[in-house]
């Protein structure tokens, strides 16, 4: 088994966690769970999405939360940015990189975006070509890489032709999504062996839905093929309003055990990651998907 030294967790719940959430959360609760994530030894949190507040009404406060956050410079922080204007408020409050988004599968990225692919491209490329002149990153997301809600299936080339695409454009990293969490991972052997040899396994990165339960196993696989980077959600937050029995991402402290007993370095404290976890929790008035927030509970229930 080929087993890396070190990965990066990008911590996604604060904007692909509580977008799909029916509770309402105060500005201020999301502010001090990103200052607590900031406090665990993560590299990497996406903040907000500046999709416009119609659509996705739980991030309708995203500059207010970028503008008011502790940031640490070792940190990057990020936001989900779908059209020029979106970009052009982001701006105002300051990210370090901008993430773009559409769908390999195009009855998807209708539903999601309301455009055909082709259609969606135009409108990225303006996002992308105006966030470098600003000098920042760029993320690519892909969804619905192994299987899509309306479809079914999606073939590997569907997704390297709109990489093919998203790079062409200048994006720095793309991220891969199993949106509805479909996957196993003969299939994202299958994917990645499609794709790895044209990009660098550096520039991509995994996002597991763990709805049937794969998502680590996932995990593993995209490790033996060479990918170090790996989307994951606090306390397994998550979901996608496009896509029907989706649940949440694989679960940020159930991905750390396994890298922490696999002695593969992240950076990341566990004990600030529940802690974090703990806390959105009590603001959610549910218990959250995940492992060890289940062992946690049960052992303060113990004690």
């Amino acid at each position: 088994m080929h087993i890396p030294k070190h990965v990066v967790l990008k911590e996604v719940g604060p904007r692909d966690g509580l977008q799909n959430e029916k509770a309402t959360i105060l500005t201020a609760d999301k502010v001090a769970l990103i200052d607590l994530l900031s406090a665990s030894g993560l590299s990497y949190i996406e903040v907000s999405s500046f999709v416009h507040p119609k659509w996705i009404p739980q991030l309708a406060d995203a500059a207010e939360v970028l503008a008011t956050i502790k940031r640490q410079q070792d940190i990057t922080y990020a936001a989900l940015i779908p059209n020029k204007r979106g970009l052009e408020r982001a701006l105002t409050v300051g990210i370090d990189e901008a993430s773009v988004f559409m769908s390999a599968s195009e009855s998807h990225n209708k539903n999601n975006i309301n455009k055909s692919i082709h259609e969606t491209y135009p409108v990225l490329r303006e996002v992308v070509e105006e966030a470098k002149r600003e000098g920042l990153r760029v993320r690519g997301y892909i969804s619905t890489v192994i299987g899509c809600p309306y479809e079914g299936a999606i073939a590997p080339q569907k997704v390297r032709e709109v990489a093919d695409a998203l790079f062409t454009m200048g994006v720095d990293e793309i991220s891969l999504g199993d949106t509805i969490g479909v996957g196993v991972p003969t299939q994202v052997e299958a994917l990645l062996a499609h794709l790895l040899p044209h990009y660098a396994a550096d520039t991509l990165a995994m996002h597991f839905h763990d709805t049937r339960g794969t998502a680590m196993a996932n995990v593993v696989k995209s490790m033996e093929m060479g990918i170090t980077t790996f989307d994951s959600a606090i306390g397994g937050l998550g979901g996608c309003p496009y896509a029907k029995g989706a649940s949440g991402n694989v679960a940020t402290e159930d991905l750390l055990y396994l890298f922490d007993e696999m002695n593969i370095h992240t950076g990341v404290q566990m004990d600030r990651v529940l802690a974090a976890a703990s806390f959105i929790e009590q603001k959610l008035t549910k218990p959250l998907n995940s492992k060890q927030m289940e062992i946690k509970r049960h052992q303060e229930v113990e004690q």
